[in-house]
């Protein structure tokens, strides 16, 4: 079959553009039996990270764990390829600490395009595609700036940054998606001529520098953990490979460097004019936004294990490369490193997401899906998130089957979608635990416990690995009920133990449970102890049947029992309103009582559901029950 021959297969999914999103939402569809196709710019460039080495964070790692619970990729890879893994705010509550996996980014793109080649139903195809084909106002497919039309059902579009894509660097720009790879520069105006309003946004990355040229005794280690531990929930924990990162810090020098060359800075310049990520701000608006601060955190990462690239988070600028160089050899431990790569901004088309459907499906035209950085986002796992939900659906929608609508309620996925499509976005949008109002709930550790069941229904998660989720969960039913019911009595050696963990004595018979709801009380303590001494009778039976996780899980349960029943309750109140549906057909502007500014939001986001429309900027309690009085 020759390469034209090819191009008359018909396909039920076209994905454009091998991302993270991509990626996520190409596996998606070809799992669940659709011939998929997944066009990208370079096919060298499958599951790049362009920025950060790494996976997971605060807020993030809720959603890798999400969606490895439904039957996603992107944890799993990780693991496959990661170089260290850590806990941060091991000190903090559940609710906020977060897994972060530093990886070989080069292994992480040759282990997902392994993945990618070898999944049936899915074939990758190098190409830039600049329309999309409507038949009769049905999609078709997509044809390519070669000329060359692929027909599909469904077109799923996750383009990233390469919507005419503008690198720039100092008082230098150039078209570019990334640095050294093509734009993608026609595909926004077919956009817009089919209707779609679009914005731009910009993102930067900080230079890279030679691991020989560092001196790393200035520095401050930060290694990973020594104990077993996976991302994914899949995979059996094992101790990993744990090449550290470092940590120093910006100095008054460097400061001053950035002030002395601020007009060459290309946010003061006027080079860069569009709005930047304010939780990833470069150093040289930094500097200029904290001119109290002496100091700022630069993290030295490895960029994998068989190169000398190091990253240098928390110095992104797109300063010339000459001020970069100065920049890099006044911190302390870089006075001699030599840059390998400077860093860059790069701006680039977005849509703008409140005219999506919470299935990631467009509410302009059928069949045709956006997720990922087109959508407004920034960071891996957003972006790969949106690709699960988008390819998913897809998939669903050509099935004939209910679509897959994740709630605020029950992930960190429904909060990223459900924020996108109500709130109005002035800086690309980055996940964080204080977005989610349910977030005790929402914990990276019990996301199998909410989602596989999702997963299981849709066809991407085992019968044997669903059961395994099952039986933790009965686990850490009886686990809080056995330790309800076994006492521990007040005797001497009882209560030196319980000094000796820095809590109170007891003088009357208490049960181990109670003992748990004490902040100071730790459950591995409490087992080892009781297991050795035999405090309560016939614990030691149950040693056996608990691994680290159920008894992680336990203790929390336990310990945060009243916030989580309050969290609950707020569910259960938000869920008369989060189930009422809004048609959409509905004039706003006819329905009396609504204020000026409810009128134009809602006409402009036309919500899915109440609960939607009450989260929108400008539509106040008052417009809302005007709003159900009128729906029924």
């Amino acid at each position: 079959m020759n390469f034209e021959d090819v191009t008359k297969i018909k396909y039920d999914v076209i994905v454009v553009g091998a991302g993270h999103a991509g990626c996520e939402a190409a596996l998606a569809c070809a799992r669940l039996g659709f011939k998929t196709l997944i066009l990208t710019i370079n096919l060298d460039k499958v599951a790049l990270m362009p920025c950060n080495p790494a996976i997971g964070g605060v807020g993030k790692t809720n959603l890798v764990l999400e969606l490895d619970a439904m039957g996603g990729q992107m944890a799993k890879t990780a693991d496959k390829t990661l170089i260290q893994l850590r806990v941060l705010n091991r000190s903090k509550g559940p609710a906020v600490q977060a897994l972060r996996a530093q990886i070989d980014k080069k292994e992480y793109e040759i282990e997902m395009k392994k993945v990618m080649e070898n999944t049936s139903n899915l074939t990758l195809r190098q190409g830039i595609v600049n329309k999309i084909i409507f038949e009769k106002g049905i999609i078709a497919g997509v044809s390519l700036e070669s000329g060359i039309i692929f027909n599909g059902k469904a077109v799923i579009i996750t383009t990233g940054t390469f919507l005419r894509g503008r690198i720039i660097i100092g008082n230098k720009d150039y078209e570019a998606g990334r640095m050294g790879e093509y734009p993608a520069m026609n595909l926004t105006y077919n956009l817009k001529e089919l209707g779609f309003i679009m914005d731009r946004f910009q993102t930067a990355t900080p230079p890279r520098v030679d691991k020989k040229t560092i001196d790393f005794l200035k520095m401050f280690i930060q290694p990973g953990e020594n104990i077993p531990m996976s991302f994914s929930f899949w995979n059996s924990k094992k101790v990993y490979d744990n090449i550290p990162s470092y940590l120093t810090y910006t100095n008054e020098k460097t400061h001053n460097i950035i002030r002395e060359n601020i007009d060459k800075s290309p946010i003061r310049s006027g080079m860069v004019k569009t709005h930047g990520p304010r939780h990833c701000p470069s150093i040289d608006r930094k500097v200029i936004n904290f001119e109290h601060k002496k100091r700022h955190p630069v993290f030295v990462e490895p960029e994998g294990k068989y190169t000398n690239e190091m990253y240098l988070q928390g110095l992104t600028t797109s300063m010339p490369t000459d001020i970069q160089q100065l920049l890099v050899n006044s911190v302390a431990g870089l006075e001699d490193a030599k840059i390998i790569r400077p860093g860059y901004a790069v701006e680039y088309d977005f849509l703008l997401p409140n005219q999506l459907n919470h299935t990631l499906e467009s509410k302009l035209l059928e069949n045709l899906y956006f997720a990922g950085q087109i959508n407004g986002t920034s960071g891996y796992e957003e972006a790969a998130a949106q690709g699960f939900v988008a390819g998913v659906n897809a998939a669903l929608k050509l099935a004939g089957q209910h679509p897959l609508i994740l709630k605020r309620s029950n992930s960190y996925i429904g909060v990223l979608i459900d924020d996108l499509i109500t709130k109005e976005l002035y800086e690309p949008y980055r996940m964080y635990t204080s977005r989610s109002e349910y977030r005790l709930l929402l914990r990276p550790d019990n996301a199998d416990n909410r989602l596989t069941k999702i997963g299981f229904d849709i066809g991407l998660i085992k019968n044997s690995d669903y059961e395994k989720v099952i039986k933790k969960q009965q686990k850490i039913e009886s686990l809080i009920e056995m330790l309800g019911e076994y006492t521990i009595n007040p005797d001497e050696h009882n209560n030196e133990f319980l000094k000796a963990i820095g809590t109170s004595t007891i003088d009357t018979s208490t049960s181990i449970y109670k003992l748990l709801k004490r902040p100071e009380v730790k459950i591995d303590n409490i087992f080892k102890y009781f297991f050795e001494n035999k405090g309560a009778d016939n614990i030691k039976t149950y040693n056996d049947n608990y691994d680290k996780d159920i008894l992680e899980q336990t203790e929390i349960n336990i310990k945060y029992k009243g916030y989580i029943e309050r969290e609950m309750l707020g569910i259960k109140r938000m869920g008369k309103i989060e189930g009422h549906k809004i048609r959409k057909n509905i004039d706003y502007f006819k329905i009396k009582g609504l204020t000026f500014e409810a009128q134009e939001k809602l006409s402009k986001y036309l919500p899915e559901t109440l609960g939607q429309a009450s989260r929108i900027a400008g539509v106040s309690p008052a417009d809302i029950s005007i709003l159900m009085i009128f729906l029924k």
